[in-house]
């Protein structure tokens, strides 16, 4: 009966979030609540949600002061010269603007957290998608996956818990992955440009401000908008139109001409948005207009107030210092970011107005993500207290046949990808894995092998409505939790069988 109630708890759930009847945190809230009651045990909800409650908030504390600091360095530029080097990169091709994603969220990665990573690559990516027209759940989606291959590295989590789940070294576990791994990274790069240049096909190839050609467009095709001064009027964009955009997509998009690259036609393409449409439409910190270069778009304004040029190297030495005390577990990372976020507004902004005005600017990504990790407590709450979550996992061990036991690293890897998606981390590493082990074990599978083929789920996971991080990255974007999991899913599902079949190809796994 618990069995049967979990899935259907989950089903209904997605079902409701992707047709959009209901918004995340309400479904987050109501219901498990519902399913709680229909379980017998209405009467333990409130003990299941302080609970989920307890377990969270440690995780609703680092987001909070994270976002607060890295918003903050975002703010005073210390990440300036990595979105100029990415925007040179990419240009207004949107073929090299969805790669340029993958690449940044993979290398933000490096890092371990999730959220810093979807905060950065937003905050640099986010103007330049709503300047070219492009869809944002493409964005959305090639850096969750990105970050979900990148999540498997020892200190971002899932290896750690690995390793200590089944008393395993996590180098034992990690380094004769990293080739399935890099494979799978690939993979996600091989993606981006598929996606991108199925992006290009859909709004054109935008030719930046000063080229001879676009002036030759633009006075071929292209009329001047009444009181624009050389740029178009935009207009909505079709919600879903176009190959590779979803219903998430919102941009600004004109009849400007621009060259599709490959051909030496000129089509009409979405162009790019006024200048003040881009300002407000740009990353909340970014605290000013988007402007146009020679070489490309400028993602946050080179001119704004609150950068401090001076205290560069101070930021870029405690974000170091801090990610290497997260790394080396000095203390907890929630007091880590704490402490981090409280000296980065005392030192770059001394004066009390400058320190309110930058946690204002910040206060709606903190409410919207703490609200949403606040009332994933509920859901798993319920999940774990009624006994959902242990049925389920029971069921689906139970269900394997007895013919598959030498080939439980194959099964372990294979289940990793829905069971870390419907389950927390600590879920399944930790409940469902020593069961695994225990099964390919009796079969003669070595430990690290089913250990290894546990974090093949993990580019599915950082999409998974349990990920608090995830709702970083959707609430930046302003793409709605659905239409990002609609178009993501399948692609990051995609992605764990690559590296998979690596695994198994390398005799890894």
């Amino acid at each position: 009966m618990l069995t049967f109630l979990g899935f259907a708890m989950i089903a209904t759930f997605l079902v409701l979030i992707m047709l959009k009847k209901m918004s995340p945190i309400a479904a987050l809230v109501l219901i498990p609540a519902l399913f709680c009651v229909f379980a017998g045990k209405g009467a333990h909800l409130g003990d299941y949600v302080i609970d989920g409650v307890g377990k969270l908030a440690p995780t609703a504390a680092m987001l909070m002061f994270a976002i607060v600091y890295f918003g903050v360095m975002i703010d005073v530029g210390l990440f300036d010269p990595i979105v100029r080097g990415i925007l040179r990169f990419c240009k207004a091709d949107p073929m090299r603007v969805v790669v340029g994603t993958a690449v940044l969220a993979a290398i933000v990665s490096l890092d371990g957290d999730g959220s810093t990573t979807f905060m950065i690559t937003v905050s640099a990516m986010y103007p330049l998608y709503k300047r070219l027209g492009l869809s944002l759940v493409v964005m959305t989606g090639v850096a969750a996956t990105a970050n979900g291959i990148m999540n498997t590295l020892p200190w971002g989590g899932p290896t750690a818990r690995a390793a200590t789940a089944l008393k395993l070294d996590a180098a034992d576990i990690f380094v004769p992955m990293i080739p399935a791994l890099a494979v799978g990274l690939l993979f996600v790069f091989v993606l981006a440009y598929v996606l991108g240049v199925k992006e290009r096909r859909r709004v054109g190839m935008l030719v930046l401000p000063g080229q001879v050609e676009r002036e030759a467009v633009e006075e071929e095709l292209v009329p001047a908008a009444p009181g624009a001064s050389g740029a178009p009027a935009a207009t909505e964009a079709p919600a879903g139109s176009g190959s590779g955009s979803g219903p998430g997509t919102s941009s600004g998009s004109g009849s400007v001409a621009g060259s599709v690259a490959g051909s030496g036609s000129v089509a009409a393409g979405a162009g790019p948005a006024p200048a003040s449409a881009t300002a407000s439409a740009a990353a909340p910190h970014a605290g000013g207009d988007a402007a146009a270069s020679e070489d490309g778009f400028q993602g946050l304004d080179p001119h704004r107030p609150t950068l401090r040029p001076r205290l560069y190297w101070f930021n870029a030495g405690l974000t170091v210092a801090l990610l290497t005390a997260m790394i080396m577990e000095l203390l907890p990372i929630p007091v880590l970011f704490l402490l981090g976020a409280a000296l980065a507004l005392t030192v770059n902004f001394p004066h009390m107005p400058d320190q309110k005005a930058r946690i204002a600017a910040h206060a709606d990504n903190v409410l919207n993500v703490a609200g949403m990790v606040f009332a994933a407590a509920v859901f798993t709450g319920v999940l774990t207290g009624t006994g959902m979550v242990k049925h389920m996992a029971d069921w689906l061990v139970g269900a394997i046949p007895e013919g598959m036991g030498p080939h439980m690293a194959l099964v372990t890897g294979l289940l990793s990808l829905p069971l870390t998606y419907f389950m927390s981390n600590d879920g399944f590493y930790f409940g469902v894995l020593p069961v695994l082990a225990e099964a390919g074990a009796a079969h003669g599978v070595s430990p690290l092998e089913i250990a290894r083929a546990s974090l093949v789920g993990q580019a599915l996971h950082m999409s998974s409505p349990l990920v608090p991080a995830v709702y970083v990255l959707v609430g930046m974007a302003k793409v709605e939790f659905g239409d990002h999991t609609r178009f993501t899913v399948k692609w990051a599902a995609l992605t764990s069988l690559v590296v998979l079949a690596a695994g198994m190809l390398f005799g890894i796994i």
